[in-house]
C-alpha cells in the first residue's frame, strides 16, 4: 500500500540527481555558461513533461504528492537506474513497480544511447509496440507517438483498429507488416507470461479485427532483430531505411535506430529531414 511521502528527502534526492547531470547526458546542448552545476529545474520539468512551477515546488518541499505517472516521468528525465527509480517511488509515498514485470521506466542503457543519437531517427519502444521515448529526428520522421494513451499507445493496436495508421507504409507492404507485427507480438506475449495488459490487448484485437484474429490463430512467431522499411513521409515521399534493433536485458524494451547507406537516396532524405523537422513542417502521426 502507498504511504506518506517524505517531502524533505524527496526534494533533496531530486536536487542532487539533477545536479549530477550535464546537458549532454540528456541530449541537450551545453548552451551558455552555467552558474550552477547540473541541469536547470526548467530543463528537468521539460524532460518530464510537467510544469516548471510544480517541479520547483517539489524541490522546495511545498508540492502535493506526485502521481505515479509523474514519478515515472521524473525517473526517466533524471536517467535513474532501477534502484534509484524504486527509491524515488518510495520517497514519493508510492510502492515501487515490481522488478520482474515489464515497465514503462526506460532502460538507462538504451536511453543513454538514444541521447547521443542526434543525426539519425531513433526511439525506444516496449515489446507491445508502445513508444516510450523519441529523439528529434524520429518525431520528424514518424510523428510524436508519446501522445497516445490507453490501448492506442501501441502501434500494433492502432495498425489493426485505425486505418489511418497504415498510411506510413506503401499499400504493397501492408500484408507483410501485419504478419511481422503479429509474429513479434506473439513472442512478446509468451515471454511476459500471465500479463494482464498483454492479455487485454490480445482480447481487444481479436474482437476488433478479423485480420488480426486470423493471423494470431496462424501462430507464427518471429522476433524482430532488424528490418528494412519503406516509410511514406508526406513531404519527402517514400524513404527506404534499415532499422537496427537493440534489445534491453529484460527483452521488454528495444531501441530502434533508422539508418541508410552512405550516399544512398535514403541518406540524402534523412539529411533533408533534419532541416524539415527543425523548421516544424508537417510530419506523419503513426508508425512503429
Amino acid at each position: 500500500m502507498d504511504r506518506a511521502m517524505d517531502r524533505e528527502q524527496l526534494a533533496d534526492f531530486l536536487r542532487r540527481r539533477r545536479e549530477t547531470l550535464r546537458p549532454g547526458d540528456v541530449g541537450l546542448p551545453m548552451g551558455t555558461r552555467r552558474r550552477a552545476p547540473g541541469l536547470r529545474r526548467e530543463e528537468v520539468a521539460a524532460l518530464a513533461q510537467m510544469s516548471t512551477d510544480y517541479y520547483n515546488r517539489l524541490e522546495q518541499r511545498r508540492a502535493p504528492q506526485p502521481s505515479q505517472q509523474i514519478v515515472t516521468s521524473l525517473a526517466r528525465a533524471l536517467r535513474l537506474t532501477t534502484d534509484e527509480r524504486d527509491h524515488l517511488f518510495r520517497l514519493a509515498g508510492h510502492v515501487a513497480p515490481p522488478r520482474h514485470a515489464p515497465s514503462d521506466h526506460v532502460s538507462p542503457g538504451l536511453l543513454r544511447i538514444l541521447d547521443r543519437l542526434d543525426d539519425t531517427p531513433a526511439q525506444v519502444i516496449t515489446d507491445l509496440g508502445e513508444v516510450l521515448s523519441q529523439n528529434r529526428l524520429a518525431i520528424a520522421l514518424l510523428g510524436d507517438h508519446t501522445r497516445f494513451t490507453g490501448p492506442a499507445r501501441s502501434f500494433v493496436w492502432r495498425w489493426f483498429t485505425d486505418a489511418s495508421a497504415r498510411a506510413v507504409y506503401p499499400p504493397a507492404d501492408h500484408d507483410q507488416q501485419s504478419r511481422v507485427l503479429v509474429a513479434d507480438l506473439r513472442s512478446a506475449v509468451v515471454r511476459r507470461g500471465r500479463d494482464p495488459r498483454a492479455d487485454a490487448m490480445i482480447s481487444s484485437l481479436r474482437s476488433s479485427s478479423a485480420e488480426f484474429a486470423a493471423l494470431w490463430d496462424a501462430h507464427e512467431v518471429a522476433v524482430r532483430r532488424s528490418d528494412h522499411k519503406r516509410i511514406v513521409h508526406p513531404l519527402l515521399g517514400v524513404i527506404e531505411l534499415d532499422c537496427q534493433i537493440l534489445v534491453a536485458e529484460n527483452e521488454a524494451q528495444r531501441l530502434l535506430i533508422f539508418t541508410a547507406p552512405v550516399g544512398s537516396e535514403g541518406a540524402q532524405q534523412l539529411e533533408l529531414l533534419s532541416v524539415v523537422g527543425a523548421q516544424g513542417f508537417g510530419v506523419p502521426t503513426d508508425t512503429p
